[in-house]
């Protein structure tokens, strides 16, 4: 019963917006119940433009947005280089797992995305953290749970998030 007290707490302090601590999910009946709700956020991590310079590298889009400091100093409308779509939106397992865990389970899969919509620019320097909900969680085969997370993963001090996101992931035990 405790367990339930617990997680009917970490809700109702999520749903006002506040930050909660790590959530951990004993098992898949419990994820499954917290359908439709925010589960957590992370913590807030820092993009530099040393990662931005090696995401540029390793996908070949070295677009002088991204790696050009000193012209987008000049000509950009925030002064500053800014972050790949897709980088920011790799980010999402590192927010995942700082907002929550699931006992029990041996690995986890990518299974792919809905929906991805890039909403603001990410500038180098940026602070940035997710906020997870869960839209759906299904059994699936080889005793796995496919889990829909929507995520939003929120600039500090930003008027828009920079991402928004449904990405399914499926859990084995």
């Amino acid at each position: 019963m405790a367990s339930l007290s617990n997680e009917k707490q970490h809700l109702q302090a999520a749903a006002k917006g506040l930050d909660v601590a790590k959530r951990t999910f004993a098992d898949f009946e419990e994820m499954k119940r917290a359908v439709g709700s925010e589960v957590g956020a992370s913590e807030w991590i820092t993009l530099t433009q040393e990662q931005i310079n090696r995401f540029a590298e390793a996908t070949g889009d070295e677009q002088w947005i991204h790696v050009d400091v000193e012209r987008a100093r000049r000509e950009l409308p925030g002064k500053s280089t800014i972050a790949h779509g897709l980088l920011t939106l790799s980010l999402v397992p590192q927010f995942v797992r700082s907002a929550i865990g699931l006992e029990g389970i041996k690995n986890t899969l990518n299974y792919g995305a809905n929906r991805i919509r890039y909403l603001a620019p990410v500038p180098a320097g940026s602070r940035l953290r997710g906020r997870i909900a869960i839209a759906a969680a299904e059994d699936a085969p080889n005793h796995g749970l496919r889990v829909t997370y929507r995520v939003t993963i929120e600039i500090e001090g930003g008027e828009r998030p920079a991402c928004v996101a449904e990405l399914i992931a499926v859990h084995y035990r």
